[in-house]
């Protein structure tokens, strides 16, 4: 399957991650001879550039540190202050997993550094899938937001919506992609959801891909699915869009594509009225090859239910990135969810890493964040230990954590290859235990399996502390799906209060102590009616967070997304007694 294009970019890849020390070397020298005299670093360099006096000056940093140095640059003043590259942009970082969202400075050469990654990324794809380009079209969920103008007259954007603002991005859209530019950037993502869905439908037999940026995002297209597949097929059938639809680009793009098909909309409505949706995906789009969504981290929960409804057809991952550096690729993409490791690649940026120490082991008393520990270089790393990235950029960030904890899975060539463990300081805390998200995945894994056979499936979970009354203690909201037509209704009370029972029994040493001297009291799950975290999406979409960008909280920390999973409980569970 491989073309000369992907045979070029495997080599890149290979001579890349080969001479991984030497291009780390290369990019923080080049960094600091642009940046040395900006106000920032030249009240820690004096100008110079030397990589020991960086490492030992330059201080390590989050985003609160830089804030005031990005808003002035927002408000008007020049860019060196941060960087001798002028500033052309923002980008928006997506708001829902850490805070509120954060202003990401954008030059030229982060752009250029962005191109070259589109020249190698699609490599690892190719070699396994062929080139999906010219085997038909990709049905991909997308959702832009408005720009923001800064007082600056910067433009400030999610970065997905920056992509699909590009020149490149539109032209090739028509011929890569069933969704119109206009269904896109839809204001009201419900009616842009249901077109785009509907072009996918029309356009069934050219689809070789279903995907959007987010596993989430799928889940959400499938359930919207399910709900409207009726009324979809009816526009089909009868070539006509909803008179609900009353936005003015999809009904002009609709125009342009609709016209009565009764009998693929009798095929559609043949494959959607069966008991079980497992499969849909596959029987829906016969020729795709793939399911195209990140689903490490956050999204690694969704895996379960998105696997039932694709039944074979592969999850792929293809890359990690964040707001502020793309940083690696999964050169095997057809494995498991739970085995996906992500190759840095050394010239996106210069990486460095501070170890994480484990706070679970079975030590009653608590570990302090060692400030002092001295960043570890990219090619320096060790596998199987745990590390939160620290990223400097060509656009101004220096020594910046990123806010991700990775762990060192191996190496290929030169460059280590990691695995994406979780967020930083997500974590739950009643007294001085820390919950992280990667303690509270493992513990809800263990408990929901006592659901599988039963026909159920957890199909979302966010948690939060309740310290309404004492002692505090944990709060897990679930929502669960009933397989094959059962009901939640139809599930055994006794087998909600086991699951409470079997996540404290999973969770770590410390909460387990805490819970026996009655520091914390019982853990309470809340199972919540069907859709509730759609509205709870709808909520923080409405806020202005980008649908292609939501990540679902794992720990709920705004009063009104709490109200509103509150008002759809519809049972309350706790765990009888302390864990052993």
């Amino acid at each position: 399957m491989a073309t000369n294009g992907n045979e070029g970019g495997l080599k890149m890849i290979e001579e890349l991650t080969t001479n991984a020390e030497q291009i780390q070397d290369e990019e923080l020298g080049e960094i600091l001879s642009r940046n040395a005299g900006t106000e920032y670093l030249r009240g820690f360099l004096h100008g110079q550039t030397e990589k020991q006096l960086f490492k030992k000056n330059v201080p390590i940093v989050t985003y609160e540190d830089l804030k005031p140095y990005i808003d002035r640059i927002a408000n008007g003043e020049t860019s060196d202050i941060l960087l001798a590259e002028p500033v052309t942009g923002f980008f928006l970082s997506s708001g829902t997993s850490g805070g509120q969202p954060k202003l990401i400075p954008v030059s030229a050469e982060y752009h250029k550094k962005g191109a070259l990654v589109g020249t190698f990324a699609q490599s690892p794809m190719m070699r396994h899938f062929g080139d999906i380009n010219q085997a038909g079209k990709r049905m991909e969920l997308m959702f832009a937001r408005p720009e923001i103008e800064t007082p600056s007259g910067l433009k400030a954007a999610s970065v997905s919506t920056s992509i699909y603002n590009e020149s490149k991005f539109r032209t090739n859209l028509p011929k890569l992609y069933t969704s119109p530019i206009e269904t896109i950037f839809c204001p009201d993502p419900n009616q842009g959801l249901y077109c785009q869905l509907l072009f996918g439908l029309i356009q069934r037999d050219e689809v070789v891909k279903v995907g959007s940026l987010f596993a989430s995002t799928v889940l959400r297209g499938i359930k919207f699915l399910e709900n409207h597949w009726q009324e979809l097929c009816y526009d089909i059938k009868t070539g006509r869009l909803s008179d609900w639809i009353t936005d003015s680009g999809c009904r002009n793009a609709a125009s342009l594509i609709m016209k009565p098909n009764p009998e693929q909309a009798d095929l559609i409505e043949n494959i959607c009225n069966c008991k079980s949706w497992e499969g849909i995906i596959r029987k829906l789009w016969t020729k795709a090859r793939y399911i195209g969504c990140i689903c490490t981290g956050a999204m690694r929960q969704y895996t379960t239910e998105l696997e039932f409804y694709c039944r074979g057809l592969p999850l792929v991952s293809d890359f990690y990135a964040c707001s502020e550096t793309f940083c690696g690729l999964n050169l095997e993409p057809l494995c498991k969810p739970c085995d996906i490791s992500y190759t840095l690649l050394p010239n996106m940026a210069y990486f460095e890493f501070l170890p994480v120490k484990n706070e679970r082991d079975e030590s009653f008393e608590m570990k302090s964040n060692d400030e002092d520990t001295e960043l570890v270089d990219l090619v320096n790393v060790k596998v199987g230990q745990c590390y939160e990235l620290v990223v400097s950029t060509c656009a101004g960030l220096y020594r910046y954590k990123v806010g991700d904890v990775l762990m060192v899975s191996g190496f290929y060539n030169n460059a280590p290859q990691f695995q994406f463990v979780e967020r930083k300081n997500v974590i739950l805390s009643v007294d001085q235990e820390k919950t992280s998200e990667t303690d509270l995945f493992k513990a809800v894994t263990e408990a929901k399996a006592l659901l599988d056979p039963l026909g159920f499936i957890l199909t979302e979970y966010t948690s939060y502390v309740d310290t309404s009354s004492a002692p505090g203690h944990y709060v897990l909201f679930w929502e669960i799906k009933g397989k094959e037509g059962k009901h939640c209704k139809e599930l055994d009370p006794k087998i909600m209060v086991e699951c409470c029972s079997r996540m404290e029994e999973s969770l770590h040493y410390t909460y387990k102590i805490y819970r026996k001297r009655n520091i914390i009291a019982a853990l309470e799950i809340r199972v919540v009616k069907q859709g509730s975290f759609e509205a709870l999406m709808d909520y923080f979409v409405s806020k202005g967070t980008s649908l292609s960008q939501y990540k679902k909280p794992s720990c709920i920390k705004s009063e009104e997304a709490l109200k509103i999973l509150d008002s759809r409980v519809i049972g309350k569970y706790f765990s009888p007694k302390p864990p052993l």
